[in-house]
């Protein structure tokens, strides 16, 4: 058997552009540093709504096929060389947003055996061997049904892979704190007439925002902002990045804050956090108190 490399990370994400917006720099972090980071994507993203209006033309399995290649580019800019789409190409349908006729397409995600789609899956992290998953939470980050879909997924391979002989050591959410948020929408709000963009969204517009509490892990990828900001551009069909680089819209053209520092909530497996006074979970201000700075803190090394 092929040996594996120290660290592995897995990420499973709903349509192309998600991994780069959710996860972008702690993506492109983990690569340079020599872990393996794999990606697997459930979607071709065929139902999306595309922003600029040469490309509008793009619908269905075309549009599926460009967003691939958007993908690819985005990955190539992060330093990410493993990709899946889950079950194949074409095995799963975009399901459009929550609500419409679509989600009731016997081809799309949303109307997936979540048994059969893990089983996909944990065949992926079997091969891979992960001590780190990355997946959305229980309502997709916002409620679209492909990520809600994700999700369930996700969890199910980890504990199909876990009965199959690979437990998977720490499974994390997709998070952003409230405070994080509700601050970087105040900075935008005064910034605003100096973007390309008429209005600003909301921080209920944001995927994944919760109480400060909740967060147990920032990664800070200041370092790798470039090349988050570059892997969203990759995604032009879906998202517009101001040349500030530190902001962003997609099709509904609202404003929001491209986030560089990235955040998550662990809720399989044990944290890692930084030793504080009297050997208690400790860490600085800057990083929440006692959040961890690294997803793979606390895993032995070998594992």
């Amino acid at each position: 058997m092929t040996e594996l490399p120290a660290r592995r990370l897995l990420l499973v994400h709903a349509h192309p552009d998600d991994e780069s917006i959710n996860n972008g720099a702690t993506m492109a972090r983990y690569a340079a540093e020599g872990a393996h980071v794999t990606l697997v994507t459930c979607t071709l993203g065929e139902r999306g709504e595309v922003i600029p209006p040469e490309l509008r033309h793009l619908t269905g399995a075309a549009l599926g096929e460009h967003r691939l290649r958007e993908l690819a580019d985005a990955l190539a800019g992060l330093g990410v060389t493993d990709f899946r789409l889950l079950g194949g190409a074409g095995r799963y349908a975009d399901s459009g947003m929550m609500g419409i006729p679509d989600n009731d397409d016997p081809g799309c995600f949303w109307q997936a055996d979540v048994d059969e789609a893990a089983a996909s899956l944990a065949e992926v992290v079997l091969e891979v061997r992960p001590q780190v998953v990355v997946a959305y939470d229980d309502n997709g980050g916002y409620g679209h049904p492909d990520h809600i879909q994700a999700h369930r997924v996700a969890l199910r391979a980890v504990e199909r892979a876990a009965d199959a002989g690979w437990t998977v050591p720490k499974v994390y959410l997709n998070r952003v704190p409230r405070s994080v948020a509700e601050a970087a929408f105040d900075r935008l709000r005064q910034e605003l007439p100096g973007l390309p963009f008429a209005r600003s969204a909301a921080v209920s517009d944001v995927p994944g925002v919760v109480d400060d509490e909740l967060i147990t892990t920032e990664i800070d990828g200041a370092a790798y902002a470039a090349a988050k900001a570059a892997a969203m551009r990759a995604h032009a069909t879906q998202i517009e990045v101001a040349p500030d680089e530190r902001h962003f819209a997609l099709s509904n053209e609202l404003a929001q804050p491209l986030f560089t520092t990235e955040y998550y909530q662990l809720v399989r497996g044990e944290t890692g956090r930084p030793p504080g006074r009297d050997g208690e979970a400790g860490g600085s201000p800057e990083t929440g108190g006692n959040r961890e700075t690294d997803l793979f803190a606390g895993i032995e090394e070998g594992v």
